[in-house]
This record gives structure tokens, C-alpha cells and sequence, in this order.
């Protein structure tokens, strides 16, 4: 039995926001229904390149909607609407990330689909939210990044702004952020007999993400700047390292834990140097420790540190992408698997981190467009349910 298994979600949802949340609900075992627009040939994402999976579908597709039905329906058809509203019937939550003008326009809101189900929960996945100036702006996960100040805070300090790295993070936060309020939001419907909207904005969930930075600015004035060596803003030493043969990351986020470095590298005075013996001492004499520490590190190489250092205190290897997803580790926790599809019967994917009784969630690639039409809309074909304008 899965958690999410009596859990039925209709999502109007392409590219990444929406569909990372629904993907993650799907394989917690809720029932995803992804409706995809007919017209346009379903949902962008699955042609965009460069690794497809024959026709209408891709690996980036695939990334964000694992174990999910798909329905393709034109909404601006009598048909295809009608089919939507009665799919919506049966369903628990009806999703969406439009823009953010268009949900009411479409009737996808609360007050629009209470007639049809009143505990049905309505959540809205828009780029600047639905209440406000910049309602109908289109928005992408960079732009957010861009304008919350995350991009300022990310790289070098002499180097221009940075998104960051991972291709999505913002969209994915978002999905995850989604999916959080859609499940209290059902919790508090299926108490109540009523339903109601949850909204989450790209932009407000990017400016969430800069967390104590932006709290210390807006009660004390101070801002935050980049750090040499992605160092922490107030903490030391907690920041990359030099090795004989490549980088490691060290977080000294207690006096402990500086003291066991201060040991490791054959200088245990140093815990007790009066610049270094508190917190706030080595903050303030950073770039002394950097140092220091720059010059022991560098003797051994990085596989020597980190068998040295591992269980005494928290360190990590700087890795590559390949080598991150090639580490053995990854492997024995079953977080790389393979999951079969009709034209990659070997493809490997990442897996749910979440498991549940110990065991991995069963994921299984989203269906090609328009296949379960027939299931939940009673229409074999695309064609069926399109209509005319």
C-alpha cells in the first residue's frame, strides 16, 4: 500500500514547477492525471532536447513526470472542457501552473469548480502570484533567481552573478512547496467537506529560499555578500579546501569540530590559539585559518582526508557531475535505478529520495500523450476529445 494511494490529482501542468510536485505526489502512490494540451501537441517538455524517446517524448520530459497518467484535451473546446469538468468530479485536487491571470479566466479556480465538487482543493503554481500588479507576467525559474538575489549571493566575489547550478532548482522547490500546501489543504477539505485555493508563487518561494540572510537584513541592515570559496556567511572555517589532487568541502560549525581539524592536520595548538578559539575569533580571522589549513591539505590527496576526517567531523569531495552520479555510494542505496521504458529498456533514473519502511517507491515512466484518454475520458484518440473552436 503506498501513502498517497485514495489521492486523486488532475493537473493542467507542462515544463518543471507543477509537474516536479505532481511526479513526487505520483509516486507516493496518488493518481496523477496530467492533462496536456491537444492542440499544441502536449506539454512542451516532451520536445525539448537533446536526448528524446522517439516521438513526443524526451529524458527531460521523463525527469519531471515520472508515474503519471496523461489525457490530452483542448480546453477551448466544448468537449474537451466537459471532459476536464468530469474528470474533476471524481478528483480530489485540480492543479495548474499557468499564468497567473489565466486560472480564473478558465475557470480553474475555487469559486469557478465548487459547483462541480465543493471539497475540491484548487492550487495554483503561478511566476509572481495571482493578487497582485504582475499577475498576468510570464516567468521562468532563472528570472526568480535573478531578481530575489539569489544570483548575487552565488560564486565568486569577483565574479559576475550566478544561477544556480542545478538546472531547476527554483521550479523544483517550488513543486515541492506546492505539493506541501496541496496535501494540508486536502487534509483540511476531507475534515471539513470544503474546499479551497492554495497559491505559490516561483518569486516568493525564490526570495523564501535566502532564509536567515534575509531576516539579518531586514532587522539589522547587513548584507550579506558572496564568500570566497563558497565560505559561510558567518561561520568558519566552513568552506572549500585545496587537496593534493582536487577540492574538498569542510563545515566546522562547532568548536568541536574545528578542534578535531586542528588535530587531523598535526596542529593542535591551533584550537586553542586565541584567534581561532571561539566562533566569532575565527570568523573574524578567516582568511588566517584559510591559510593555514590551505597548507596542510594540500599534502595529502583527497581520498586520504576524507578516510582521515570522515567520522570525526563533516567533510565532502568537490565532485564533477559524472562523478558525482558515478560514486559507488549512489549504487548501494539504490539511488540510481533503472526503470524500463518502451525505448530505453535500460534507462536510469534517479530515484524518489523518500522511502517509505525502508524500501524505495516504485516509479514507472508517464504515459505517451493522450494514452489514457480512453480510461479516464471514455475517448481512444487525441482526436475525440479535441473538438472545434
Amino acid at each position: 500500500m503506498k501513502p498517497l494511494q485514495d489521492l486523486k490529482i488532475v493537473s493542467v501542468e507542462q515544463f518543471g514547477a507543477a509537474p516536479y510536485g505532481t511526479m513526487l505526489l505520483a509516486e507516493l502512490g496518488a493518481t496523477v492525471i496530467k492533462i496536456e494540451n491537444a492542440a499544441i501537441g502536449g506539454d512542451p517538455a516532451r520536445k525539448t532536447g537533446p536526448y528524446y524517446l522517439g516521438e513526443n517524448d524526451s529524458e527531460y520530459f521523463q525527469s519531471f513526470n515520472s508515474s503519471k497518467k496523461s489525457v490530452a484535451l483542448d480546453l477551448r473546446s466544448e468537449e474537451g472542457r466537459a471532459a476536464l469538468n468530469g474528470l474533476i468530479a471524481k478528483a480530489d485536487v485540480v492543479m495548474n501552473n499557468l499564468r497567473g491571470d489565466l486560472p480564473a479566466k478558465m475557470g480553474l479556480d475555487y469559486p469557478a469548480l465548487s459547483s462541480i465538487k465543493s471539497s475540491i482543493v484548487c492550487v495554483h503554481i503561478s511566476a509572481y502570484g495571482r493578487d497582485n500588479e504582475r499577475t498576468a507576467r510570464p516567468g521562468y525559474d532563472y528570472l526568480m533567481q535573478a531578481e530575489s538575489g539569489l544570483m548575487d549571493l552565488t560564486g565568486e566575489p569577483d565574479g559576475p552573478p550566478s544561477r544556480i547550478g542545478a538546472p531547476s532548482m527554483i521550479d523544483q522547490t517550488t513543486g515541492l512547496t506546492a505539493a506541501v500546501g496541496l496535501l494540508a489543504a486536502v487534509l483540511q477539505a476531507r475534515s471539513t467537506g470544503k474546499g479551497c485555493d492554495v497559491d505559490v508563487s516561483l518569486f516568493e518561494v525564490a526570495v523564501h529560499q535566502l532564509g536567515y540572510a534575509a531576516r539579518w537584513y531586514l532587522n539589522e541592515g547587513h548584507v550579506s555578500e558572496r564568500q570566497q570559496r563558497s565560505a559561510h556567511f558567518s561561520v568558519a572555517p566552513v568552506q572549500t579546501f585545496p587537496t593534493a589532487d582536487g577540492w574538498v568541502f569542510i563545515m566546522c560549525m562547532t568548536d568541536r569540530f574545528w578542534g578535531e581539524l586542528a588535530t587531523a592536520i598535526g596542529r593542535p595548538e591551533l584550537a586553542q590559539d586565541p584567534r581561532f578559539a571561539t566562533m566569532a575569533s575565527r570568523q573574524k580571522n578567516r582568511d588566517a585559518i584559510t591559510e593555514i589549513v590551505d597548507v596542510e591539505l594540500k599534502k595529502q590527496p583527497s581520498s586520504t582526508w576524507l578516510d582521515k576526517l570522515g567520522s570525526v567531523l563533516p567533510i565532502a569531495p568537490v565532485l564533477d557531475l559524472a562523478s558525482a552520479l558515478d560514486n559507488p555510494f549512489l549504487k548501494k542505496t539504490e539511488m540510481v535505478r533503472t526503470v524500463p521504458h518502451p525505448a530505453m529498456p535500460g534507462m536510469r533514473v534517479l530515484a524518489n529520495p523518500i522511502k517509505i519502511n525502508g524500501k524505495r517507491l516504485e516509479q514507472t515512466p508517464c504515459s505517451p500523450l493522450g494514452a489514457d484518454n480512453a480510461e479516464f475520458v471514455g475517448a481512444a484518440s487525441t482526436e475525440t476529445v479535441r473538438g472545434r473552436r
